[in-house]
């Protein structure tokens, strides 16, 4: 009994984590579009808390410095949940390397990828609203390259 319990503690620790990269089951329910907009809406959020933290550093009042400390908090979040999707979903789940003629479209996919993901870094590491209008720009490159024109209008129709 006692190992039942330990294992069911076990599941609910571990599960929230297995959730958050989908389910690598593979259960074959995807939504590409929806992972999209989250990280265009991830550097937003990021966008807006970089703001914020410039705003609220020239003050020196107890409740400036703690909405500060948490924008700082949001930007970091925001900034790893953008490369855990990325990781998680796209780079692990969904772009399968290739070979032969398709083997340059799988190097840009994987490389924009991972500039996003660097970028996402930055962000974390600085206050330059740069990174993240960088960011946003490689990320509608990389949706030029991996989504057709359904796709792309699905894109559109999330954004409205």
């Amino acid at each position: 009994m006692k190992h039942l319990t330990n294992m069911t503690v076990l599941i609910f620790l571990v599960l929230p984590i297995k959730l958050f990269s989908h389910c690598q089951v593979p259960c074959g329910i995807y939504d590409d579009a929806a992972r999209i907009i989250q990280i265009k809406e991830d550097f937003e959020t990021i966008k807006k808390a970089m703001f914020n933290i410039k705003d609220l550093s020239k003050k020196e009042n107890a409740l400036s410095l703690n909405q500060l400390s948490r924008w700082v908090s949001t930007k970091e979040s925001h900034a790893t949940d953008i490369q855990n999707r990325i990781n998680h979903y796209f780079l692990i789940q969904r772009i399968k390397p290739k070979k032969g003629k398709e083997y340059d479209l799988y190097a840009t996919q994987t490389t924009l990828l991972h500039q996003v993901m660097i970028l996402a870094m930055k962000c974390k590491q600085t206050v330059d609203t740069k990174n993240v209008t960088e960011a946003l720009s490689l990320l509608d490159k990389f949706v030029d390259s991996y989504f057709d024109e359904h796709g792309k209008d699905h894109i559109k129709q999330l954004e409205h």
